[in-house]
């Protein structure tokens, strides 16, 4: 901020005029270094007292040097910080006004609940979409740790139907709960289900034995990232090229390459054609690997699998042709 900018600059050169100042009064004078020191400090603080010695001539017009300097900048310093810290001020207050209206206007978004490693996870993921999302988290040195994120960020106790309400729950698409205990994650679920009994719910889980009680509470699924680390790691030394394909369709390591769901809207144009007559493959680069419906998921379909409305295609491509894919298939 500019108040604490020129703050800084004032201070450098109240430093500057300290030193000259002590300097001065040392060879003119021929004062100790101290009493120098001492002169410059009770000068620029106008307390008033005496001179620590008696000045001469010289040492007077010196001292009506250090006296405009000196007791300028320390008057320019006062208002400075008071410039700063009213800055400040009205930073965090509009700040909060700004992500308070923000917030007010979420729709189809995501909750998250807990800014601990798998919840920060969580948002960069999404970031990275970009898909709009929310924080909830009742640690402050966090929530001012990921300000410069540009992430909507609110303090609150994610257990409360007060603060899941006031990050829209109604309006919300899903809810991530990630806190670091499973206690906290279960009360979160209970309380998420029973204001949106429609919303999309996953929790993390750090016991094995959490998992069946999540998913009584309302849980769509649970994640343990322990389990997920022990599989991730036998895999890697079992099947290195499948771990690093996934890799490289699931988090843009190497090739441009995604992974992606494409929902079939029922005026889509795909909606009744089967995948050759489409032309997914041909005219749009993309490989549709499996077709999720409401009974049952098709793995690898044949060329004459028909595409239904309300299907979603597991689909495999470069980032931009699923986008366009995507806007093609939401409309007809």
């Amino acid at each position: 901020m500019k108040g604490f900018r020129n703050l800084r600059t004032i201070g450098v050169l109240l430093l500057l005029v300290m030193t000259i100042g002590t300097a001065g009064y040392h060879y003119i004078e021929g004062w100790p270094w101290f009493d120098g020191f001492y002169m410059v400090v009770t000068t620029l603080t106008t307390i008033g007292y005496q001179e620590v010695h008696p000045l001469s001539h010289a040492g007077r017009v010196f001292n009506v040097f250090v006296i405009l300097s000196g007791v300028s900048l320390v008057l320019l310093g006062v208002g400075a910080l008071s410039q700063a810290l009213l800055e400040f001020e009205l930073q965090s207050f509009f700040g909060r006004r700004r992500m308070e209206r923000e917030i007010g206007r979420l729709e189809g978004h995501y909750i998250i609940c807990g800014m601990g490693r798998v919840g920060r996870s969580v948002a960069r993921e999404l970031a990275r979409k970009p898909a709009p999302f929310v924080i909830i988290d009742s640690a402050d040195a966090k929530i001012e740790h990921y300000n410069s994120e540009n992430w909507l960020v609110m303090q609150g106790d994610a257990t409360q139907e007060q603060t899941l309400r006031q990050v829209q729950i109604e309006r919300a698409r899903g809810l991530i709960a990630a806190t670091t205990t499973d206690a906290t994650n279960l009360y979160i679920v209970l309380t998420a289900r029973g204001l949106n009994p429609q919303l999309k719910i996953i929790a993390r889980a750090g016991e094995d034995a959490a998992e069946k009680h999540l998913l009584t509470a309302g849980a769509d699924s649970v994640v343990s990232p322990y389990s997920f680390a022990g599989q991730r790691i036998a895999q890697s030394l079992l099947r290195p090229h499948v771990v690093s394909f996934l890799d490289t369709a699931t988090t843009h390591l190497g090739m441009d390459l995604e992974i992606g769901e494409i929902h079939i809207a029922a005026a889509s144009g795909f909606a009744g054609k089967t995948l050759e007559s489409s032309r997914i493959r041909q005219e749009r680069g993309v490989i549709v690997l499996a077709i999720k419906r409401r009974d049952a998921m098709r793995f690898n379909p044949v060329p004459d699998e028909r595409i239904e409305a309300d299907d979603c295609l597991i689909a495999m491509g470069e980032p931009a042709q699923l986008r366009r894919l995507e806007q093609t298939a939401a409309s007809s």
